[in-house]
């Protein structure tokens, strides 16, 4: 595919200028869309646990790319942990990591790691947040939609974890060093607010009452229920800035091409020929393409859900703060 995508100057830190405080290793959730075996998975897992968090990762056994919340209903789900990935991932034993996969969708994968009696498998690993990626490809705009990364948060923060996706915004290489920092940083600035057991974990309680008003406590609160959660963008060449934008508008073109077949007549792919990014001010596309990284607040639930965050929530956890991260954190 050909991106037509957004040019404009980049700003390169020397030194990542965020205020780094001592912030508690928390134990994490990670799955994907990509496969267990992906290394955009393993990578982030092998820095996050070098972190001091112990991981328990659930991932699809292979591929489940643009799945977005597909579920596998009825059928037996082919489950395997795998000890040596946890072994070539493990940089201190002391710190608990466990490996996982499901023949399954990503949805399926947050499913049973939540409400499968997983923890009864890994004993010790009581997430507080979940981390979804790291994808290789943007998710940006109506991708939002279609991504399984992203669906994969969502299904989390629907059953109330406090919730992050994160793309690789490049199919150009697959460097995933820059998205590993730039993850770090904020779940590093997510962390020191969370629950050591999320609040509405489970949603016991079904709807509770949302949190009043739009201070920064308030928003706080809408994450940590997983009521909103974060979709997080990193481009393929990151100077280390941020913005805190709303989606933008991503269009793609000539997206189903015709391919002709003697053995199965006439067949389509999906996969669009180019791909064009607006360049709308405050929105992820325009972020990427001038080569910041770009986090976006997403609500969780339909707007017309009990829980679904009204238009003022999103516009107020969209409000950029220091650092270009959102205000709230």
């Amino acid at each position: 595919m050909r991106r037509i995508g957004l040019r404009g100057p980049r700003t390169r830190f020397h030194e990542p200028p965020y205020i780094r405080h001592a912030v508690p290793a928390i134990p994490l959730l990670l799955t994907n869309d990509d496969g267990v075996q992906s290394p955009g998975l393993i990578g982030l897992a092998r820095f996050l646990h070098a972190r001091g968090h112990p991981l328990l990762v659930m991932a699809p056994k292979s591929e489940q790319s643009a799945s977005a919340m597909k579920l596998t209903l009825r059928d037996g789900m082919v489950f395997q942990e795998h000890t040596d990935i946890a072994s070539e991932i493990t940089i201190d034993e002391r710190t608990p990591l466990r490996v996982f996969s499901l023949d399954g969708s990503p949805c399926d994968c947050v499913i049973v790691a939540m409400d499968g009696g997983l923890e009864k498998l890994a004993p010790g690993i009581s997430p507080a947040l979940c981390v979804s990626g790291i994808n290789r490809g943007p998710n940006l705009s109506v991708d939002v939609l279609h991504s399984g990364t992203v669906s994969a948060a969502r299904e989390a923060s629907l059953y109330g974890m406090p919730s992050l996706a994160v793309s690789l915004a490049t199919t150009r290489h697959q460097n995933y060093s820059e998205s590993f920092s730039a993850t770090g940083t904020v779940i590093d600035s997510i962390s020191p607010f969370l629950s050591a057991i999320p609040p509405d974990l489970g949603r016991p309680e079904g709807v509770k009452p949302v949190p009043e008003g739009l201070s920064k406590e308030s928003l706080r609160q809408w994450f940590q229920q997983g009521n909103i959660f974060l979709n997080l963008n990193v481009p393929g060449d990151w100077g280390g800035g941020f913005r805190t934008v709303q989606l933008g508008a991503r269009w793609y073109r000539n997206a189903s091409t015709l391919i002709p077949s003697e053995d199965r007549g006439v067949t389509f792919e999906i996969g669009a020929a180019s791909i064009h990014d607006e360049d709308i001010p405050g929105t992820d596309c325009a972020a990427i393409g001038n080569g910041f990284a770009s986090l976006t607040p997403l609500g969780s639930w339909p707007s017309n859900h009990p829980l679904g965050a009204p238009c003022e929530i999103i516009e107020a956890a969209t409000e950029q703060g220091e650092y270009g991260l959102p205000s709230w954190l």
